[in-house]
């Protein structure tokens, strides 16, 4: 409740047709602190209840025109005075049919005269006191409804939120299933031609070709759903260094030409003469570049033209790449950085997508200080998207730090190797591989499996599983390093779909000194071999 001051003071109408006892009423009332009216007939009391708010009327019941029994019974009348105290001064009437029929017409009390100054006082402070709190309380109760009012709104702003991320959400897993069947398909299509004894080596090859292709789709299809998840728990961590923008174009170009020469698009690319150099994580601005080609290329009919164009903008960079696609909905565009917005979700175009490129685009450009826009004139008139990024100082020192990764896959030199992966298929494969390229390689599918077979074989390199039955790979590093012969370097590599850095520093604490992130390409598997064969061959140099 509202604590009560003077500033609440109320207004009290005195309404008697003698000025003596107008005078009384108020020498009587003044020491209540309330704001006194005087009037001297039923008229000036009407006109002044609607000019003023009224806590209190003290009225005598004998008066000329109207008495007070008239006057109560037409304040009564009016909805605004429901509430208003009315409070009968008489000297004559008082008998118990006077007191009766002043209540019925709408006294709330009746004082009779003479009239004792300490009685009125409190009967009126009362009244006052009454009015006071009731207007204290509607005005909390208004300030609640008010509240209501906004929680209301809020939770039904909230709801419908939560239902379109529902419905979103519903969209994304038909559209996730439908993207997973898509390379699924010719997949398992190139496996049954794979099967057939008089398939020719070309056809074999073509088949092979197809099954890598789709599994590098499959990859990229995951990864991305790993970055969304990394980024939105944050634990992705960008390795900043100098770069040039010059070479984050090409690598995107690069990285979304199939794409782009696939549908016969004509991408025409403008570069400023000066170098421009920023600092961020080559791989993920690579990656912001491309995602927006590979859209371009995607929502657009064969034969269109992408136009990418590099601009110093103050202390910025902006990348604009625009396209004569299928544009954006007005609508639309507020949310097209959303998770799992669908800007053609139900349009009979082939190419799909999870919704996931531009939330993804968005939020790295953000971790690299930067911002992306869009604009598009509506539907069929294309979009154009514009990525700014903070420019360094100077250029000079990036041209040192760019180099070529090989692509090249080392060769090793034969080792012995323990393959332990729970999945029999993916061990069976890994095993195949490694033995086509002249290792000496045995198989478990467990970890207490793989610590049994490392006694006998005392294998060089340990490729483990995380993730098996009886013994998990933990448990085995663990177990493998302690009953490792002394004098061999025993390598432990994880093999594990975990590839987070809690999961990295989780293998290092177990022993393993490489983790991989299923699927593991050829080159990275072979490098991490050669990396285990070189330092081992140098420690027993050394030794």
């Amino acid at each position: 409740m509202v604590p009560t001051t003077r500033i609440d003071r109320v207004n009290i109408l005195l309404v008697d047709d003698q000025p003596s006892k107008l005078l009384t009423y108020e020498t009587i009332l003044g020491e209540l602190g309330e704001n006194l009216i005087k009037v001297s007939s039923a008229s000036e009391a009407l006109q002044c209840l609607l000019d003023n708010e009224i806590a209190v009327v003290l009225v005598d019941v004998c008066m000329p025109d109207l008495d007070g029994y008239e006057l109560a019974a037409m304040i009564r009348q009016h909805p605004r005075f429901q509430k208003t105290s009315i409070i009968f001064v008489s000297a004559v009437l008082m008998t118990d049919l006077d007191r009766l029929r002043g209540y019925e017409c709408g006294a709330v009390d009746y004082v009779p005269v003479p009239v004792v100054p300490a009685i009125l006082r409190a009967k009126v402070s009362i009244f006052a006191e009454l009015f006071r709190k009731t207007r204290a309380l509607e005005r909390l109760n208004g300030e609640l409804e008010e509240r209501v009012a906004e929680r209301t709104s809020a939770l039904e702003a909230t709801t419908q939120a939560l239902q379109e991320a529902g419905h979103r959400k519903d969209e994304f897993l038909a559209m996730l299933a439908h993207e997973l069947r898509n390379p699924l398909a010719p997949i398992r299509t190139a496996v049954q031609l794979l099967r057939l004894k008089e398939l020719s080596e070309p056809h074999r090859n073509r088949a092979r070709d197809v099954i890598e292709r789709q599994v590098e789709h499959l990859v990229n299809l995951i990864d991305d759903l790993l970055d969304v998840s990394r980024i939105t728990r944050g634990m992705i961590t960008l390795q900043l260094e100098p770069v040039l923008i010059g070479a984050i174009v090409a690598r995107a170009v690069e990285t979304a030409r199939p794409a782009i020469d696939a549908h016969r698009h004509v991408l025409e690319i403008d570069l400023p003469d000066e170098l421009i150099s920023v600092e961020g994580d080559k791989t993920r601005l690579v990656q912001v570049i491309a995602n927006i080609l590979h859209n371009a290329a995607k929502f657009m009919d064969p034969g269109g033209r992408i136009q990418l164009s590099v601009r110093r903008e103050g202390p910025n960079v902006a990348i604009k790449i625009s396209d004569v696609g299928i544009g954006i909905a007005p609508d639309l565009i507020p949310r097209i950085f959303e998770l799992f917005t669908q800007v053609h979700s139900k349009s009979e175009r082939a190419q799909g997508g999870l919704g996931i490129g531009l939330a993804l685009v968005r939020r790295l450009t953000e971790m690299h200080g930067g911002s992306v826009s869009v604009h598009s004139d509506g539907p069929g008139r294309g979009a154009a998207f514009t990525v700014r990024l903070p420019v360094m100082a100077s250029p000079l020192a990036v041209l040192s730090s760019q180099r070529k990764e090989p692509g090249v896959i080392p060769e090793v030199e034969p080792q012995r190797i323990l393959v332990a992966d729970d999945n029999h298929d993916a061990a069976e494969a890994l095993s195949l591989q490694l033995q086509l390229a002249g290792h000496d390689v045995r198989t478990a599918h467990d970890g207490a499996e793989a610590v049994a077979i490392a006694r006998t074989f005392d294998p060089d390199i340990v490729l483990l599983d995380l993730g098996m039955p009886k013994m998990d790979g933990y448990e085995a590093a663990r177990e493998l390093r302690l009953r490792s012969n002394e004098g061999r370097r025993l390598t432990l590599i994880a093999l594990t779909g975990w590839g987070q850095q809690q999961d990295r520093d989780r293998t290092a604490d177990a022993g393993f000194d490489e983790h991989l992130v299923k699927p593991v390409a050829e080159a990275q598997l072979f490098k991490a071999l050669a990396a285990a064969a070189g330092k081992r061959k140098t420690e027993a140099q050394a030794g």
